[in-house]
């Protein structure tokens, strides 16, 4: 089938085509097969994508296809949701779980740099103190940006780096987030993802209460030392036991936080410590 080659502008523009269009309808369709079909043409170098006159695309050479198993195929709807959504948490819950980070990746490095990714897609530059002070807490933490590329998904980064190169050529107004986001309403997608996030919570909330179950038996033994005290000692007894409630209620609660920020798990576990602590100085007083 004849066409114009869909990086050749002079022509395109002499028939008119929309090129901003042209580069829309190009992501569309390859990011529809990816995310919806699970198949994908792997290889759509210029030379085997062509514009018919009313705009149509042709795709020539299914030489090379990409194929992602369904497990894959929605963990990267997930990503992209994310993304669209501008929730760095779960972007990173995806990008680890696509095996895109090291296992001993920083969470917090990375989430703030997707961060910034986030707002440069929607078109905002990030700030140069900000990019300087993620830059700082990396040295700071000896974190390095721990990407990686999984070997399946190779051809899928191939495609997508060929697209981008696409759009680089028509130099057009072009944001990759809306059409995704676009692509996602259309398809349906959007509640497959959330399906499968809630499904992956229930997952890391299991994980939490199981790790969480480990030191039941060390929260117990403490507060049985703690009920011992009492006994031995009645005088302030009630103040005690206020500050042992209150501060296995907050371990408790800093174990499951923990899970999904390390940060602010250590502080609340700290200041479980120090509850203690301040309820039993009081208690000598």
């Amino acid at each position: 089938i004849p066409g114009i080659k869909v990086t050749n502008i002079e022509e395109l523009d002499k028939k008119g085509i929309d090129r901003q269009k042209l580069v829309i309808d190009v992501h569309k369709v390859f990011f529809t097969m990816l995310l919806r079909h699970s198949i994908f043409h792997a290889d759509p170098h210029p030379g085997n994508i062509s514009v018919k006159d009313d705009g149509t695309l042709i795709l020539y050479d299914f030489g090379m296809v990409g194929r992602l198993n369904n497990e894959t195929r929605l963990r990267l709807v997930r990503l992209y949701l994310a993304l669209v959504e501008k929730n760095p948490p779960r972007t990173v819950n995806a990008m680890d779980e696509l095996g895109m980070l090291a296992p001993d990746f920083n969470r917090e490095v990375i989430e703030r740099g997707i961060n910034m990714s986030i707002k440069s897609m929607y078109g905002k530059k990030p700030d140069e103190m900000e990019v300087e002070a993620l830059m700082t807490l990396a040295n700071k933490t000896m974190s390095k940006f721990p990407f990686k590329l999984p070997k399946h998904l190779a051809l899928y980064l191939r495609m997508s780096t060929i697209i981008e190169g696409i759009y680089h050529t028509h130099k057009v107004d072009f944001k990759f987030i809306k059409v995704l986001r676009q692509i996602l309403e259309e398809e349906s997608l959007i509640k497959d993802a959330y399906i499968e996030e809630i499904k992956h919570s229930f997952k890391r909330f299991a994980k939490t209460l199981d790790d969480t179950l480990t030191i039941a038996p060390e929260i117990k033994k403490f507060m049985d030392e703690n009920r011992v005290l009492l006994q031995k000692n009645k005088r302030g007894s009630n103040t005690l036991l206020s500050g042992s409630i209150l501060s296995g209620a907050v371990f408790f609660g800093s174990a499951f936080l923990f899970q999904s920020n390390e940060t602010l798990g250590i502080i609340g576990m700290i200041a479980s410590a120090a509850i203690m602590g301040i309820f039993v100085a009081s208690r000598n007083r």
